[in-house]
């Protein structure tokens, strides 16, 4: 969370009370959560597997496994091309492991340098995979958008079979089969399954036709993929898609086998090199400590790092290295500070010239920016103004490859595709979700692209609420402030994109502050109603020292459990803090 002089509205969250009182086994504040969230039946939180819906519901099932049911019998050389972030590398580790454990004897995988090859099944990448002289070519998390790339494959007598979870465009490749939930007129009722949730499903529908068939024997047992849902907890947190049910029921399965010693080896070296709990796991540490990690071999070398932590057969191997991917986040997050001050210093020009306000998105561009970082950039400034920002980068062939993030309301890859109709020769590629999307341009169209990003941004954001609002699940009772409720709402998700961890708001008293690293505040709050006091933080704060002498605050915070030597306390995690006096 970045802080800055802008001040938020806070607005309470409305609760349908009449669903919440059919919440009958669920505590009152709980009720009230999850009525917020428009959880009305009991039904809805049962988070066991039996409540998944059935792959064969996905449009290309049959045909999908088939090929891959014959691919297995056959013994065909089978490759897997991934994509460069945590969904393609969990989606291919998935892919790996389940595609063995059912029986294929010669898998591997391949995948794309950001900086060499681009995103996707581009032709270069299958002239770097006909060096494995495969059989039958899978994509995870990619491909949809691939026409030339499945071409390529085709014409060099491969089987191409995509799993993708991106939205397709007006043409889909040439592929053998296809399986993707946002297929125009897929009946799947879940269309925000991560590219790792549909790997998983694939693999799901492969083992019930195997089965079927009389693959499994005593000697070739039958495999548990439940065994893999570390991975699909993993990948489905780490790429921000929407916590719907059955999301919920995924990341709910993978937090419990993590939580019960059971991760793979290299979901728990990521773990420990985050310094995350294993026994109290929430997604957040999914989200923010292994994620990280993972991501930064894509960001900045080859995530063929990471896919290789994922697969490591012991603790051991695996542990080396994730030790190895802690220091290039350690260097990632370097590289973004540094691009962040930058980033700062242009919104401020622009602040300051009276040339912000107008502005319905904002595009930035620096020739020193990392290729790897841009989106995350995007996202910080994103948050910061409340807008949508797209971030660009020199590509390795001369091109500004941009990433864009959105917020709610505005669908991003919508807004490309529009663009890219009205103005057929301005974007060299583009795809990907309705909050985060990938873009090509040449150099020289920098301008008039943001001209035309700007114009097509602000047309939409005027329908849209764009203050700076953030939303409360209203005050909490003074009983309410103790561990035993701060761990009623941890277990109580998993909480995540769409389906928000709960944040709650009230005034304090501030008894003492303090600065920690340069940028965190750490203060110390009266409950309200008590003489109880307990420690709050907020955390990355611009211009911590602003704080130092304030006597009250209001805040927007969510409860946590502080654990340091052995001992346990409860903290606010300040979310959002505004003055209630000036600063002596």
């Amino acid at each position: 969370m970045i802080f800055h002089p802008r001040r938020k509205e806070i607005r309470r969250r409305c609760c349908d009370e009449q669903a919440g009182c059919r919440l009958t086994s669920a505590p009152p504040l709980l009720r009230r959560i999850y009525s917020a969230r428009e959880v009305a039946t009991p039904e809805e939180l049962d988070q066991s597997l039996t409540q998944m819906p059935s792959p064969w519901s996905l449009l290309g099932m049959h045909t999908m496994v088939e090929h891959l049911a014959d691919a297995i019998r056959r013994d065909d050389s089978v490759l897997i091309v991934a994509d460069f972030d945590a969904d393609g590398a969990t989606s291919c580790a998935v892919a790996m492991q389940g595609l063995r454990r059912l029986g294929a004897t010669s898998v591997d995988f391949l995948v794309p340098n950001r900086f060499e090859h681009g995103y996707g099944l581009t032709p270069e990448i299958v002239a770097v995979a006909q060096q494995r002289k495969p059989n039958v070519l899978i994509t995870v998390d990619n491909g949809i958008s691939s026409l030339e790339g499945v071409h390529a494959a085709k014409n060099l007598g491969w089987r191409v079979l995509i799993t993708d979870h991106h939205l397709p465009g007006d043409t889909l490749p040439d592929a053998d089969a296809i399986v993707n939930p946002n297929l125009l007129g897929d009946p799947f009722p879940n269309k925000a399954l991560a590219g790792v949730g549909v790997m998983f499903y694939v693999l799901s529908a492969l083992r019930s036709k195997l089965r079927t068939a009389g693959w499994f024997t005593s000697s070739r047992i039958e495999p548990n993929l439940a065994e893999l849902l570390d991975y699909v907890a993993l990948g489905t947190v780490a790429d921000l898609v929407p916590l719907d049910r059955l999301n919920r029921i995924l990341v709910h399965q993978g937090l419990q086998r993590i939580r019960a010693g059971r991760a793979n080896p290299g979901i728990a070296a990521l773990l420990e090199v985050a310094r995350k709990s294993i026994s109290s796991l929430t997604a957040e540490d999914l989200g923010f400590g292994a994620a990280p990690r993972l991501n930064a071999a894509g960001r900045l070398e080859d995530m063929t790092l990471g896919i290789e932590c994922l697969l490591a057969d012991d603790f051991r191997t695996a542990r080396g290295i994730a030790h190895r991917l802690d220091a290039l986040n350690r260097q990632r997050k370097e590289i973004e500070s540094q691009m962040k001050t930058d980033a700062l210093a242009l919104v401020r020009e622009l602040e300051d010239a009276g040339k912000l306000d107008h502005r319905g998105g904002l595009c930035l561009f620096d020739a020193s920016w990392h290729l790897g970082v841009v989106g995350l950039l995007a996202s910080r400034i994103k948050d910061h103004l409340n807008r949508p920002v797209i971030a660009f980068a020199r590509g390795p062939n001369g091109e500004l490859k941009g990433s864009a993030r959105s917020i709610p309301g505005l669908h991003m890859r919508d807004l490309l595709s529009d663009i890219a109709t009205r103005y057929p020769k301005l974007l060299s590629k583009f795809g990907g979700h309705a909050m985060a999307a990938g873009l090509s341009l040449e150099h020289g169209n920098l301008e008039s692209f943001r001209a035309a990003f700007e114009d097509a941004a602000g047309g939409r954001l005027s329908k849209l609420d764009t203050d700076h609002t953030l939303h409360s699940d209203g005050k909490l009772e003074a009983c309410d402030f103790d561990i035993s409720t701060a761990k009623l709402l941890k277990q109580a998700g998993p909480w995540g994109q769409s389906f928000p961890e709960p944040v709650f708001d009230g005034e304090f008293d501030i008894l003492d502050g303090s600065i920690a690293a340069d940028q965190h505040v750490k203060l110390k709050l009266r409950i309200p109603g008590t003489q109880r006091w307990l420690d709050g933080i907020a955390f990355f704060v611009e211009e911590p020292q602003r704080w130092m002498g304030c006597k009250q605050l209001r805040a927007a915070y969510r409860l946590d459990v502080n654990e340091f030597r052995n001992t346990r306390r409860l903290q606010l995690k300040i979310d959002y803090m505004e003055s209630r006096a000036s600063p002596e």
